[in-house]
């Protein structure tokens, strides 16, 4: 996710809504310890964001219906042959927003590496030949982001025939110690939301 700052947008477009600002989704997770493993609990996820709900009521024609968001919540507005709007909340529970969540239990062990295209050689001169400038472009190099792959360790999502979600994780024996975990949720439009926690494991107190 990339942060856009709002003074690059014409003004004049964010005054009547043509450029819209959301917050970021919030995750809230508990962990659990037993012995030397360790679980993870999703207890909320909550999201803030509208997609087509300005003007929905007088834009929807007499016996229609459509599904807007309307500041975290998914909406049904109906509008009869009469022309009487109805609405009918369709994420009445806030698992009802989750399409799949997964956990790394190790969330710092497999660094984000890249290749980038080499700088050129400093050192070239004008009267060398073609083949040894050749020779002073190398080619690529790996580089480290300074972020880490989340790796899919355990997941629940739902299926068309099973719409039921886990919210608690199987426990993964770990190593005692400090370790981050991370925790990667993704919204029934497609959005991720990642949430890391620093937890100990193995200690005498948890």
């Amino acid at each position: 996710m990339k942060y856009i700052p709002r003074d690059v947008f014409d003004k004049r477009a964010v005054e009547k809504n043509q450029v819209v600002f959301h917050d970021v989704s919030f995750i809230e997770i508990r962990p659990h310890f037993k012995k030397k493993s360790i679980a993870v609990e999703l207890t909320d996820f909550s999201v803030f964001y509208s997609q087509d709900a300005e003007g929905a009521d007088a834009s929807l024609k007499n016996s229609k219906s459509k599904v807007i968001v309307d500041k975290g919540q998914v909406i049904k507005i109906s509008k009869d042959k009469n022309g009487i709007v109805s609405r009918e909340v369709l994420t009445r529970n806030w698992t009802d927003w989750i399409d799949y969540w997964a956990v790394n239990f190790n969330f710092e062990s497999k660094k984000e590496i890249v290749r980038v295209k080499r700088e050129p050689d400093a050192h070239v001169h004008l009267d060398d030949s073609v083949d040894s400038i050749q020779m002073k472009f190398s080619d690529y190099e790996e580089v480290w982001t300074g972020d880490y792959v989340f790796e899919n360790e355990w997941q629940s999502f739902r299926t068309k025939k099973d719409r039921l979600l886990e919210l608690k994780s199987v426990f993964r024996e770990c190593p005692p110690g400090r370790r981050k975990i991370a925790v990667k949720v993704v919204d029934i439009f497609g959005n991720d939301t990642m949430k890391i926690v620093e937890v100990t494991v193995g200690g005498k107190k948890q």
